[in-house]
């Protein structure tokens, strides 16, 4: 059963932790990177029929599977990829950064141009569960951005394919390249490149402890977009709110993970105490519900707060993946917070239509990096580079003041720079 902590009554500390993960896969993962770098596509073919039981002929998805996958999945989810392609696409086209120039001096230009990166590579998992939600969230902001080639790796069945939904929504978020590949293997293969798999420069994409051991093996290698780690949900709730509305989204990320932490925050006594037994309604319910009963006895809480304020205080020192604020007027309180991977406004906003439909991002940043990092977005897959250029009167005017400069930080070979091409 979920716990029930009220503030003033429990240390800080108690209230503030969060589930740190412990499994050390460092070693492990060390191994199958160097294998994977060393042997190329041999070590892919080993590790494929080793963890996901497939005999392989071919690494990568052909057309025709892809083709075979878009007939499987029944035409109404074919819909509602499209849609939600389409809400995504129309969300992430406003983050699009355009270059700039800057030619208000005499003699000066500078500049800065938008880059999109050459390659980038997705990691989409396909485990313990499918999701297609994650394809789109990831192709298409790259696709947006202008990646020249999106290449995507996703972990076969015995039988050697991929899950037809998954590469239905490949399909429609227009990856280039799809690979049979998951775990650490295939971030390996990502980051070096094999006969078959190409480099790539960036690497995004949730999942297990060995695919974010890897991922953060090979930064440096490569670019990634963040250490992911388990699923969280916090909820800001007053006493008005449905316990069972609340029950149902805090189970929503529940049953991600038994690593997942869901935690409610309210001013109301009354709702803490219905929420707690309505999980006990909804839990035996779930398809999944012996993860979900693990992530909520677990690392479930209910932070029963003296005001709605205060509510919002714990939140931000908690700096949650997903925030949802349960509350009649959610934009009177939007300002206050400052600290979210995602923020879910009102009564009828449930995080899950973030995770699908709506259009914002779903891959977001956990364990507390909402303080300091962002969503995915379609910065994750540009660069940028600047430029400057000054004619010899342009020069003239300030290279002084940069020898100088120069001279004062004991560089003397940077002011003889500045100022040897005005020499006679």
């Amino acid at each position: 059963m979920i716990k029930i902590l009220k503030c003033g009554e429990v240390s800080n500390d108690e209230i503030f932790a969060r589930v740190v993960p412990t499994v050390d896969v460092a070693g492990i993962v060390t191994d199958i990177i160097d294998n994977v770098r060393t042997r190329g596509n041999a070590a892919l073919y080993e590790y494929c029929e080793t963890f996901d039981k497939a005999k392989l002929t071919s690494l990568q998805v052909s057309p025709e599977e892809i083709q075979e996958a878009l007939s499987l999945v029944e035409p109404r989810f074919i819909d509602i990829l499209k849609t939600a392609a389409a809400n995504i696409r129309a969300f992430h086209e406003k983050q699009v950064r355009n270059s700039f120039i800057l030619n208000d001096r005499p003699g000066i230009v500078m500049g800065q141009k938008v880059i999109p990166v050459d390659k980038a590579g997705l990691y989409v998992p396909g485990g313990t569960a499918a999701y297609p939600s994650t394809v789109l969230m990831d192709a298409i902001p790259a696709k947006i951005a202008g990646v020249p080639e999106v290449v995507m790796v996703s972990p076969p069945g015995a039988d050697g394919k991929i899950n037809p939904v998954i590469l239905a929504a490949a399909a429609i978020a227009g990856v280039d390249k799809i690979f049979k590949l998951g775990g650490a293997q295939a971030v390996a293969a990502l980051a070096y490149g094999t006969e078959s798999v190409p480099k790539v420069d960036k690497i995004v994409g949730p999942g297990n402890a060995f695919v974010a051991e890897a991922k953060k093996q090979v930064f440096g290698v490569v670019s990634i977009d963040m250490i992911a780690g388990p699923s969280e949900i916090l909820i800001v709730a007053d006493g008005k709110s449905d316990p069972r509305c609340v029950a149902a989204d805090l189970l929503s990320q529940a049953e991600h993970d038994r690593l997942a932490s869901a935690v409610l925050v309210t001013d109301s006594a009354a709702l803490a105490e219905a929420v707690q037994a309505e999980l006990e309604v909804q839990i035996p319910q779930l398809s999944r519900a012996d993860i979900a009963r693990e992530s909520i006895d677990r690392n479930g809480k209910i932070i029963v707060a003296d005001d709605l304020m205060t509510a919002i205080d714990i939140a931000n020192e908690l700096a949650p993946e997903h925030l949802e604020l349960c509350v009649d007027n959610p934009f009177d309180y939007l300002d206050a917070i400052r600290h979210a991977g995602s923020i879910f406004m009102g009564r009828h906003t449930p995080e899950a239509l973030g995770d699908y439909l709506a259009g914002p991002n779903h891959t977001l940043p956990t364990g507390g990096t909402a303080k300091f990092s962002s969503p995915l977005s379609v910065d994750d897959f540009v660069k940028k580079t600047q430029y400057s250029y000054f004619t010899r009167a342009a020069l003239e005017q300030v290279a002084e003041d940069v020898a100088f400069f120069a001279e004062k930080e004991g560089l003397t070979a940077h002011a003889k720079s500045a100022v040897i091409r005005l020499e006679k």
